[in-house]
């Protein structure tokens, strides 16, 4: 087995178990130094598209990377509905299970924009918070109407949706802000289904917050990594081992040219599930294996904040989380 470039240290995906490679210590025998550190991270986008964003991050321990996924999930901040008074709930949903519903419905406010509430008992005001409000009753439409199967013939507001869900501006935020700006970031979020005499009648407070005090407060669906696959074709494989090793991968990582020969098209996008090592015959011809410091990051966001904007702030907080500590330590 050749032994990995300097600049890639592997780990070998074996049948039964990892196995580094034999000129590389890993992490056991890195010293950190600052300057190496420098010159080493690497950040390359790979696709950004609307709220979905893949990047490279090269370079780096698992420490390191694993540091930047936790602050994207629980220390960028967003706004979230943390208030909600209910004045009238005559639906089939148990208050406490509607207030825990509206306040997962995600909002659109930019929260750089707002200020952490200093005291939860305080009342609102236009730098902490946003106001809504949803007033709805679902009524019948006509009485004498002979359908009986169409629900949006029958009854209105009969679906209520997030879209349903009003602004209503504190203080001077009309100024601002536009409900289109702060308001739910999808409309067609379903909160109940209602019928003739079900009614709501609720206010709404929505405040800062980040994702470690709940997750309704986190900016992300989700956000997470793995490391780059490697995928060395020891020998020639063709006929029909080729397109057997073709189904051994995932899909677009093994190609056979027009000799019918394999080789590898794409070896990025691999799940490395070792299938090969199901049939003998080609167990031999092929080495798997993942770079150990090349991190594949996929970042979803809710589309409060923009996903490379999230990774900006979470490097803003790791950043004063730093500061914090060498304060502690100088007893500043």
């Amino acid at each position: 087995m050749a032994s990995a470039h300097v600049d890639r240290p592997l780990l070998y995906l074996e049948e039964y178990k990892l196995k580094q490679d034999a000129n590389d210590y890993g992490l056991s025998d890195e010293f950190w130094d600052f300057e190496r550190f420098k010159q080493q991270l690497q950040i390359v986008v790979v696709r950004y598209e609307q709220n979905d964003l893949e990047f490279d991050m090269i370079g780096v321990s698992p420490a390191v990377a694993n540091v930047f996924r936790r602050l994207m999930l629980s220390e960028v901040p967003s706004m979230a509905i943390e208030k909600v008074h209910i004045y009238n709930n005559t639906s089939i949903i148990q208050d406490e299970v509607l207030a825990h519903r509206l306040g997962l419905i995600p909002l659109r406010a930019d929260p750089r924009m707002f200020e952490y509430k200093a005291n939860e008992t305080d009342p609102p005001t236009a730098q902490d918070s946003l106001e809504f409000e949803l007033k709805v009753k679902c009524t019948r439409r006509n009485k004498d109407v002979s359908e009986v199967t169409n629900n949006d013939n029958m009854y209105k507001n009969h679906s209520i949706y997030s879209g349903q869900i009003k602004w209503v501006p504190i203080g001077n935020q009309s100024t601002v802000y536009t409900e289109a700006s702060v308001g739910p970031i999808d409309d067609d979020i379903l909160i109940s289904k209602m019928r003739p005499g079900h009614e709501f009648d609720i206010k709404l407070f929505a405040v800062k917050g980040v994702g470690k005090d709940h997750a309704k407060f986190s900016p992300v669906a989700t956000v997470s990594y793995r490391l780059l696959p490697d995928i060395t074709i020891e020998r020639p494989i063709v006929g029909n081992d080729a397109r057997l090793l073709q189904k051994c991968f995932s899909p677009g990582v093994i190609e056979i040219d027009k000799d019918d020969c394999a080789y590898v098209q794409d070896a990025r996008y691999d799940s490395c599930s070792r299938n090969v090592y199901r049939y003998p015959q080609l167990a031999d011809a092929v080495t798997i294996a993942r770079v150990r410091n090349h991190f594949i990051f996929t970042v979803e966001s809710l589309g409060a904040l923009k996903p490379d904007v999230i990774f900006v702030e979470a490097a803003k907080a790791l950043k004063k989380k730093c500061r914090m500590f060498l304060d502690e330590i100088k007893g500043n």
